[in-house]
């Protein structure tokens, strides 16, 4: 069974079902998979459709009906309600003149329409009118929502528009091609713009209107032009023409073998990766492992709409318009991490990112929230709160390798800086810290913990990213940093593998760089412990970057010997001299106060002293940092060194010829005598006291030791 006219629209329900309407009044079903047909409706002899529309997967909540419906745009003026079943729901009269599209908004919320009357109109999702968006003398052909569905892009002649919803906003338009544009498309993961016209070109846009990509002109002009839902191809229509076009073929490269793998259905999506290949079809999944291409492990999949794979050295990810789902390489099912308000058909390779343990996947309700995951268990990790920026974010990404608690998440927001966080929570706040401006596209390294970017006109590397916590100062000095103006603004890296990353260019092309193998064999030593091998590879290399990096990486373990060698090789003097008076201090806890303090952990550091007992190390940390009244709260809180505090703080005030007007301190200081004699045999006191408690724990251990 097919048509008898022209086809004028069609549309998918899933990845093996595929509705069509054309000229001879008919609405088809149709199964790629099986080639089965089956007639849905019959429109009346005066309807001819012009556009389809579903209503938008994963929305409608208890009226599931809602989601099985679709909305048919026609000849006579009218816009049709349909279920998927075929019964007309609804008919509106809508335009003067054809209904030349209509489109769902991403929420299902509204719906926009567009004729040969020049408006634009936004109904309600039971066809309700809500107001006139835009009225104009020439015939609109196209319309598209923006991804966050506050404004509508629709065409006028030569002239793209891109109209917010809010009355007053500002408008955008530019002209977009030298003939009439006949058809759009934006993209709601990528937030890239399609335009098709008359003159024979289709082309590429970002949402603010700048030209990415324009092809050669074509024989005809062109007609018809799509966005596949994830964002990473698009189809072209013209006449007796199809492309599939994206914005990127298994051979092995070593022995130059050639493996045909047949699947017994057409293949959706794949990804290969970490030693296995790993395709989904319209009903099954395939795991291939690239050391024996004969014998796949194959499981069947709920919904045959796999829009996203993402693999890690253990499992991968399977999003389809149902949910979130973690296998491993062996088929087995893991987890479905689930949040409120969850959309899968949204998400893409830069809004969800896995690594061994744990998942991150950015919300589209709310682009300032990543939600986090435990991988295996499917929990939200911590106290299940969210991460929350103060800017929309637009691409994430999970370090790979390391331990759980150290696991890094970096993310780039709007204005297109860098940040990086620990997904774990370390006290009340969760540190986000800056690394990078600029940037437009980043990629953690498969076996390391370096991080890739293009950064404004620069391709940047940072070797080891965790110096933000433990020596900010530090970072500048363990990055590598190249000239990218040859890449084009537009450029995105596709890979980071090994010492080789790979960048598509906005024309489509692949540009291989490679990066010093050194930092990443120092990871490996430093993660091991072998920080005798590090030391003697930085002598080897004799590079200022590679030291630095060992520097923090020492800190961030807190092998001081190794990070005394490292910064005296940098020159950084003051921190050898600070790295010796911590050596000397009397206890172990103490030491590592000011370690933590060392890489600017203030408050973990008097945390750790205060349950350690030394009061007096807590109050002095404070002292030394000018924190005059944190100091004071805690000598009065455990009754001692009040004293203490007010001389540091009489003799500060009297080096900068200042009086005190603090009420607090001239309170406590009231009929109280400095005497620095007293304060310094006191101080004495706690030290030797200290020591003598270092020297006790430390026999008592070789006590347990000797009768184990």
């Amino acid at each position: 069974m097919t048509h008898k006219a022209l086809v004028s629209c069609v549309g998918w329900t899933a990845a093996d079902e595929l509705y069509s309407c054309s000229d001879d009044h008919q609405v088809m079903k149709w199964n790629p998979v099986t080639s089965e047909t089956a007639r849905v409706l019959k429109l009346p002899d005066d309807v001819y459709p012009i556009d389809l529309h579903w209503f938008p997967r994963g929305i409608g909540g208890k009226k599931q009906s809602q989601a099985e419906s679709f909305v048919l745009t026609s000849s006579d003026g009218k816009f049709h309600l349909i279920s998927k079943l075929g019964r007309v729901e609804k008919s509106v009269e809508a335009h003067c003149g054809a209904v030349l599209a209509g489109r769902w908004n991403y929420e299902g919320t509204a719906l926009v329409t567009v004729g040969e009357d020049g408006q634009v109109k936004i109904w309600s999702k039971s066809g309700m009118l809500r107001s006139t968006l835009a009225q104009q003398g020439t015939p609109v052909y196209s319309v598209s929502w923006a991804p966050d569905s506050d404004k509508v892009l629709y065409t006028s002649g030569q002239q793209l528009i891109i109209k917010p919803l809010q009355p007053n906003a500002k408008v955008l338009q530019w002209k977009a091609h030298d003939g009439l544009i006949l058809k759009s498309d934006w993209n709601s993961v990528n937030d890239l713009i399609l335009s098709a016209g008359e003159d024979c070109r289709y082309k590429v846009w970002d949402s603010f209107g700048r030209a990415l990509y324009s092809s050669q002109p074509h024989e005809y002009p062109i007609t018809s032009i799509a966005w596949a839902l994830d964002g990473e191809l698009f189809a072209v229509g013209s006449f007796n023409t199809l492309r599939l076009c994206d914005k990127t073929g298994v051979h092995n490269v070593i022995d130059d073998a050639v493996d045909l793998l047949e699947f017994r259905d057409r293949v959706i999506k794949a990804s290969l990766n970490y030693g296995y290949l790993v395709a989904s079809t319209s009903l099954q999944c395939y795991v291939f492992s690239t050391r024996n291409w004969n014998t796949p492990l194959i499981f069947d999949l709920k919904e045959g709409t796999v829009s996203l794979i993402l693999q890690a050295e253990r499992h991968f990810l399977l999003v389809d318009g149902g949910g979130l789902y973690l296998y491993s390489y062996e088929g087995r099912w893991i987890s479905s991490p689930k949040y409120p308000g969850m959309r899968t058909d949204l998400l893409n390779a830069l809004t969800v990112s896995l690594s061994n343990d744990t998942l991150a996947v950015k919300d589209k309700a709310d682009e300032k929230v990543i939600y986090i995951f435990d991988a295996l268990s499917g929990k939200p990790l911590g106290d299940g709160k969210p991460l929350t920026h103060k800017t929309e974010i637009v691409e994430i990404a999970l370090d790979q390798k390391g331990l759980t608690s150290e696991r890094k998440i970096a993310f780039i927001d709007k204005n297109r800086d860098l940040f990086i966080t620990s997904v774990k929570r370390f006290g009340k706040e969760q540190k986000i810290v800056k690394i990078g401006t600029m940037v437009q596209s980043m990629a953690w390294n498969d076996a390391s913990n370096i991080l890739c970017g293009i950064q404004d006109s620069r391709f940047t590397v940072w070797y080891y990213p965790n110096t933000v916590y433990v020596d900010k100062d530090l970072l500048p000095k363990t990055l590598y940093e190249k000239d990218a103006s040859e890449f084009s603004t537009a450029a995105q890296i596709v890979s980071f593998v090994g010492s080789q990353v790979t960048i598509r260019r906005a024309d489509g092309s692949l540009v291989h760089l490679h990066v010093s193998p050194y930092p990443a064999i120092l990871h490996g030593h430093a993660s091991a412990a072998r920080w005798e091998d590090g030391l003697r590879l930085c002598r080897f290399v004799k590079d200022q970057t590679l030291w630095a990096c060992l520097a923090a990486m020492a800190v961030a373990s807190k092998d001081m010997s190794t990070a005394e060698i490292a910064y005296a090789a940098i020159g950084e003097i003051d921190k050898v001299q600070y790295i010796n008076s911590i050596k000397d201090l009397p206890s172990k806890e103490s030491r590592l106060a000011h370690m933590l303090l060392f890489s600017g952990n203030t408050q973990e550091a008097e945390t750790l002293l205060l349950q350690s007992g030394l009061v007096y190390q807590a109050i002095q940390i404070n002292i030394n940092l000018y924190n005059w009244e944190r100091a004071l709260d805690l000598a009065v809180k455990h009754r001692t060194h009040v004293d203490t505090v007010l001389a540091y703080r009489q003799k500060f005030l009297e080096d900068f010829g200042k009086k005190e007007t603090n009420q607090r301190f001239l309170q406590y200081a009231e009929g109280l005598e400095v005497d620095w004699n007293k304060i310094k045999a006191k101080i004495e006191m706690e030290i030797a006291k200290e020591r003598e408690r270092a020297a006790a724990s430390a026999a008592g251990r070789s006590s347990v030791t000797v009768q184990q």
